[in-house]
């Protein structure tokens, strides 16, 4: 029986005083919360997601110019999904019901096998997992061709992080990058740029007024392989999102443009993606996923 929410059937798990909810239509991160504090900026289940929320970025995160591209000698063209600024937007998942394969009471795995359109003939399958413990919540993404020709494929998430109880403004932020990705006025990339010092949150400092929508490079790992992203709210607690070496973009947003205006300001899309806007374009890190072919990224969130 399909549920009457707009985003489907809602996926609870659950470890200790945290739990989290995916929708079915998108498997999208709806919530995220320890204890009384939530990590990301939650929205209800009879709502659509407001800016994008916790939504799978698949076959390709951000945007592309007039939604055109060529590959491998086709010219293809992809619905403006953004037509303020004349791009294709966040891939093709966003709006879909994807099928749950296994829910515990910790883990929910989905899948979406899309069907080719015709300004992407490809297919290609994602499998999606979401796994809550005391490392907090880890997502696990595994992309697959399943078609007959080589196709491109990049991915992103976009959780918000909640500042908590307190105003962004009041938030601490610190990212491990060390390159800015300057853009034009439909937010595509004109280079590649040492971060400004305004945008420059290397060491963390006061989030103040600072209003981003800003992709950075040159991801900075751990000895674990892992890059961070961090924003410390009035609360003292440290919210975070980290990714692994598969994901080599920071895509950082507060909204202060979007067009719903309870999503302005209220946390800070925190989005982990392999490639850059427009590399369908550019080739800029785009992934070339040939027939048989599979990748899988790691991400996730904690708070302390």
């Amino acid at each position: 029986m399909t549920s009457p929410s707009p985003t489907g059937q809602q996926f609870e798990i659950r470890a200790g005083d945290a739990v989290a909810i995916i929708t079915e239509v998108g498997a999208n991160l709806r919530l995220f919360r320890v204890g009384e504090r939530d990590v990301v900026v939650p929205y209800g289940a009879d709502e659509l997601p407001p800016a994008s929320n916790g939504a799978v970025l698949v076959p390709w995160p951000n945007r592309i110019r007039d939604g055109r591209y060529t590959w491998d000698g086709q010219e293809l063209q992809l619905p403006l999904t953004e037509p303020e600024r004349g791009t294709a937007l966040h891939g093709l998942v966003c709006w879909q019901r994807w099928t749950v394969l296994e829910h515990t009471t910790d883990t929910v795995e989905l899948r979406l096998d899309p069907a080719a359109t015709p300004g992407y003939p490809f297919q290609v399958s994602t499998r999606i997992r979401y796994s809550i413990g005391a490392d907090g919540l880890t997502i696990t993404a595994t992309t697959a061709n399943i078609g007959s020709a080589a196709a491109p494929y990049g991915i992103g998430f976009h959780p918000w992080l909640s500042p908590g109880p307190g105003s962004l403004d009041d938030a601490e932020l610190q990212l491990d990058a060390t390159a800015w990705i300057p853009t034009d006025e439909r937010l595509l990339p004109t280079g590649v740029a040492e971060i400004p010092e305004d945008l420059d949150f290397r060491e963390p400092r006061r989030m103040g007024r600072t209003a981003l929508d800003d992709a950075f490079v040159g991801a900075l790992y751990d000895d674990r392989g892992l890059s961070w992203l961090r924003l410390r709210g009035t609360d003292g607690r440290l919210a975070s999102v980290w990714m692994d070496e598969s994901l080599r973009t920071w895509q950082m947003c507060t909204g202060d443009e979007v067009a719903a205006p309870q999503a302005r300001r209220t946390g800070l899309a925190a989005e982990p993606m392999t490639c850059v806007a427009d590399a369908f374009r550019s080739g800029e890190r785009l992934i070339r996923l040939e027939p048989g072919a599979d990748h899988t990224v790691r991400w996730g969130l904690r708070l302390d």
